[in-house]
């Protein structure tokens, strides 16, 4: 029962997932999106769009890591992709976040848990590649379909994006392509993504 137990205490504390606020609006312009749905949003387009991944990937591999990816921001908070402040100290606060969180479980599955988030974070295999270019794109795509509001309000550089995605390429081409021609360019045209 220890072990069932560990389990459950982990699955009750990634519900404060839920909890986690990010500065992307939702489709409907107006309620900002949680963590959760942006996992989930994530999820549900590795199933549709990993055909488009530059290399072959494990689908279910790619998905487990984007649903635990942002786990730790139960403890570290969302930073948001543009704020140079926060960015400075997001890894150490992950890091604690990480062990705080994911130690909850037992032992084998905190490991594996431990190494999924940690592959996402070196993005070095294909499934770590796609999984951040859907880290990246899902976002844009919010902030494009929002006629970039939150870009504008926060005054966001294309330098910034560009920088942002400056590796969305290695993961797929032909997502970064359709990106940048159809959510970047016509933001920046429309002076919503400051050039």
């Amino acid at each position: 029962m220890e072990r069932i137990e560990k389990q459950m205490q982990f699955i009750l504390e990634i519900d404060k997932e839920k909890q986690i606020k990010r500065k992307t609006l939702q489709s409907n312009g107006k309620d900002f999106e949680d963590d959760a749905q942006h996992a989930w949003h994530m999820a549900i387009m590795t199933l549709l769009l990993s055909e488009y991944s530059n290399e072959k990937i494990d689908v279910l591999k790619t998905i487990s890591m984007l649903l635990i990816h942002d786990l730790v921001e139960i403890d570290a908070g969302d930073t948001y992709a543009y704020d140079d402040q926060g960015l400075k100290v997001q890894n150490e606060r992950e890091i604690l976040a990480a062990n705080r969180i994911f130690n909850l479980l037992p032992e084998d599955q905190a490991k594996k848990v431990f190494d999924l988030w940690n592959e996402f974070e070196e993005r070095k295999t294909p499934e770590a590649k796609f999984a951040r270019v859907m880290d990246n794109f899902q976002p844009v795509m919010l902030n494009a379909v929002t006629d970039g509001r939150m870009w504008a309000e926060n005054g966001v550089h294309l330098e910034k994006i560009l920088k942002r995605n400056e590796k969305t390429h290695e993961g797929s081409e032909v997502l970064w392509k359709y990106m940048y021609e159809h959510f970047i360019l016509p933001n920046v045209k429309k002076g919503r993504i400051k050039e």
